[in-house]
């Protein structure tokens, strides 16, 4: 199997392009079923979540066509199929997705549970409190859930989440984006990519309300048109290079960014010692004193994301003095990735949901296995910083989510390249 060899301890510099957001993308292109003629999706990260699920609605029966790069057009109006391909299914997380554009748009649905990454138990049951909301009969079992419109039919209500899930913020919006009557989803998620799926679906003609505070409202609507949407910069893509610049030291420009989708990793970057420029459209970020210790505890938006964890904790594990990271959204996100950073001479101490970080004049490389994709990053972001070589195995899992990872790296002056096994 293929793998990153980086040569570490080198400073980056010059400038990086952000890509198209990875968690939007996932989300936008199954609500594209939704659509009555063909959407024109443009600054489409090109990763392997966006590949699989483009070849899962094209298996559907959608009309699927990249005309450019980062560019797709899509139209889902010949679709009939209900039960997605279920080896697909299966490799990504973000295929939960297609249950409520289904539900939504045929009053059924058969799909496999999701695969993805595993680092925590990652329930639906917010989800499948929702689609029963909406009136559904729900089948759930080990291997999928079964969805069908219930003998009321399916109608808009009023659905209070007992926790702010993104994955469930965005089921229930797309399925209720057709049904009659007024959905409101209160305790909703406000991450960025939740604002450009309403954003999506509103440029199709879908009334949606309230995107990015705790309560949003979905006036069903008949149908949608076709249209063309780009999608938003991608934060976390963005704060991976920012953090790596962080560990590794260096003075690069991060372009095609929001700063105000960014601020809650910037702050972060900044306690630990990094100086942060922003401007309209790009950041810049500087990093040459040694790194201070910080605290930080994950939270849902507009808090510390927790797909940020485990590049910061990187970061801390080269500060002078220790350092405390909390995390409060997945319980078991620790747990993998930290021995990876262990053995490449990091000092970290892990007690119930917080890790203490003792800082470490510097890293060393080793051999690491990536178990999830923020993981992946992590463990990138560390061999660049460290002394001497590191390799890093299970790179599929950061390809799922960042795009030429290897030749922005590389345009920036680090040692890495990919070794295919």
């Amino acid at each position: 199997m293929a793998v990153y060899e980086i040569n570490g301890g080198r400073p980056l510099s010059g400038s990086v392009t952000i890509s198209g957001a990875k968690n939007a993308a996932v989300a936008i292109l199954p609500a594209a079923l939704l659509v009555s003629g063909k959407c024109r999706i443009e600054n489409i990260p090109d990763i392997s979540d966006v590949r699989i699920l483009l070849d899962i609605l094209d298996g559907m029966g959608a009309d699927v066509h990249c005309p450019e790069p980062h560019v797709v057009e899509i139209d889902c109006t010949a679709v009939h199929c209900t039960e997605p391909n279920r080896d697909l299914v299966q490799e990504i997380r973000a295929s939960y997705y297609l249950m409520g554009a289904l539900l939504g748009r045929f009053g059924r649905a058969h799909v496999a549970l999701p695969g993805g990454c595993s680092f925590a138990s990652r329930p639906i049951d917010q989800h499948i409190k929702g689609f029963l909301a909406l009136g559904a009969d729900v089948e759930e079992t080990e291997d999928y859930v079964a969805l069908k419109s219930g003998a009321g039919g399916l109608q808009g209500n009023r659905i209070s989440l007992d926790m702010a899930s993104v994955g469930a913020t965005v089921n229930i919006m797309i399925a209720a984006t057709l049904l009659p009557g007024q959905t409101v989803i209160e305790n909703a998620a406000k991450e960025p990519h939740i604002v450009d799926l309403a954003n999506f679906l509103n440029t199709m003609g879908a009334r949606i309300s309230g995107a990015g505070t705790d309560t949003v409202k979905i006036r069903g609507v008949n149908a949608l048109r076709g249209g063309t949407y780009a999608i938003i910069p991608d934060q976390i893509e963005a704060g991976t290079y920012l953090a790596a610049v962080t560990a590794a030291g260096g003075n690069v420009l991060v372009q095609n960014v929001i700063p105000k989708h960014l601020e809650c990793i910037t702050g972060k970057l900044q306690d630990l010692g990094a100086r942060i420029i922003p401007f309209d459209d790009s950041i810049r970020i500087i990093r040459s004193a040694p790194l201070r210790p910080s605290t930080a505890k994950t939270s849902p938006y507009p808090g510390f994301p927790t797909d940020m964890q485990a590049q910061v904790c990187v970061c801390m594990a080269l500060a002078n003095g220790t350092s405390r990271l909390t995390e409060s959204v997945y319980e078991t996100r620790f747990f993998g990735y930290c021995t990876e950073l262990e053995s490449m001479g990091a000092n970290i101490s892990i007690t119930n949901k917080t890790a203490t970080v003792i800082g470490v004049r510097q890293l060393h490389g080793a051999t690491v296995s990536a178990h999830d994709l923020r993981a992946g990053a992590a463990l990138v972001i560390a061999g660049l910083a460290a002394q001497g070589i590191t390799h890093v195995r299970n790179i599929h899992f950061v390809e799922r989510g960042y795009e030429d990872l290897i030749g922005k790296l590389t345009a920036l002056g680090a040692g890495i390249k990919r070794i295919e096994g």
